[in-house]
């Protein structure tokens, strides 16, 4: 199998009003997939959505993967970082695990074990397995983890066809760090790369905050600066934005309004990196 023409399919981005067949937890994580040799004298490889090879980047899953996985395996799946002090995934540790180079990685592995949330099977034994509809090739799976007794770093992604376990999922995992929704696979569907066949559900919460600040200009803001008033009723920063789209610089636009004399952030700078 040629691991450069293989990109994994897009999750289409929608809201579903009825999502039949495999319903799977979302992890927040960097997407990538794994390749075992099919022979002596290979190598385990990772690969990005955009085709990168990274593997030096995570040595210890090339190891557990050297001593625990077959030959000709190719899975896809999730890598994600836990954090033993946080007690919870962390996506800034990820951030750093992706950046890191050898032999820092090493040094980053040690107190930031990677693991490999897996949810689909392209290739076992050697042969290609795309063209089985995803109940089998779930199957596949669920039996290689089972018979080699698979334990950390590969994590199976868990998977339901009951709606309401998967609305519990939506409703109460997402409350965990680092599960941000489901994704709806169709039973009988193939794997198709770089094909949007995939529904993602993602959990949205909503809340209220007051627009304290910009950066750009009134009529095409960037991002906004967050705030809510604290008990003394004094407004605090709370957050910021993403980039705003165009579009909602647009409408976001139309409420906005120079600021008058005694605004409580006068004179307040605001890190780059602020979440």
């Amino acid at each position: 199998m040629s691991r450069c023409s293989r990109r994994p399919p897009k999750p289409c981005r929608a809201w579903p009003v009825a999502c039949r067949g495999g319903l799977e937890q979302k992890l927040d994580g960097h997407r990538a997939l794994l390749f075992t040799p099919s022979g002596l004298g290979g190598s385990v490889v990772v690969q990005t959505r955009r085709g990168s090879l990274v593997q030096e980047r995570w040595p210890d899953l090339v190891a557990a993967a050297q001593t625990q996985l077959p030959a000709g395996l190719v899975l896809d799946g999730e890598l994600v970082v836990w954090d033993a002090e946080e007690g919870r995934l962390s996506f800034g540790a990820l951030q750093r695990r992706a950046a890191a180079r050898a032999p820092g990685a090493a040094a980053l592995a040690a107190g930031w074990p990677a693991y490999f949330v897996t949810f689909d099977l392209l290739q076992l034994d050697g042969q290609e397995v795309l063209r089985l509809p995803y109940a089998e090739r779930r199957s596949l799976l669920e039996a290689l983890f089972s018979d080699h007794a698979l334990t950390a770093p590969w994590t199976l992604v868990p998977m339901t066809t009951d709606l309401a376990k998967a609305r519990e999922w939506l409703e109460s995992w997402t409350d965990v760090s680092g599960v941000e929704g489901i994704v709806c696979k169709p039973l009988t569907g193939r794997y198709l790369p770089g094909y949007r066949g995939w529904t993602k559900i993602k959990r949205r919460d909503t809340t209220e905050a007051i627009v304290g600040a910009i950066t750009g200009s009134l009529t095409r803001p960037q991002l906004l600066v967050l705030g809510r008033h604290d008990t003394t009723g004094h407004l605090r920063a709370v957050g910021r934005t993403v980039p705003l789209r165009p579009d909602l610089s647009r409408q976001v636009a139309e409420h906005l309004a120079p600021v008058g004399p005694g605004h409580p952030w006068t004179g307040a700078t605001f890190a780059s990196a602020w979440p």
